[in-house]
């Protein structure tokens, strides 16, 4: 049984982001599809996305695909090298290290944006 070590929570996170990616992928594509019905239903939705709320949540996109690509990278030096699991929790604390940092960095570019009202 597991008891909640640091290949569990890397476990958890990465399909949660993974969940995450794939829902932000699919209302882009169902957003970008509505010109379909025409222009005027388009803007409606698309107006909806200058919302702050919206805005905020690039940020957390951006933390969950750092996350999901750094920790694939984690996932794949594991099965490829004799020494990877050896050192799986130090692996994994570089990827939420690198993963913060890249989300401070996006939250840095954003911030001003979103308060700016851009």
């Amino acid at each position: 049984m597991y008891k909640g070590r640091e290949g569990q929570w890397a476990f958890y996170l990465h399909r949660l982001s993974g969940l995450a990616i794939l829902a932000y992928f699919l209302i882009h594509v169902i957003s970008i599809s509505l010109f379909v019905f025409g222009e005027k239903i388009y803007m409606a939705v698309h107006g909806g996305y200058d919302f702050i709320l919206f805005r905020l949540a690039l940020i957390l996109v951006a933390a969950g695909v750092m996350y999901h690509a750094m920790n694939g990278l984690r996932i794949i030096v594991m099965d490829f090298t004799g020494k990877g699991v050896a050192y799986q929790r130090q692996l994994w604390y570089g990827v939420l290290l690198i993963s913060v940092v890249w989300t401070i960095y996006v939250a840095f570019k954003v911030l001003p944006r979103v308060a700016a009202g851009v």
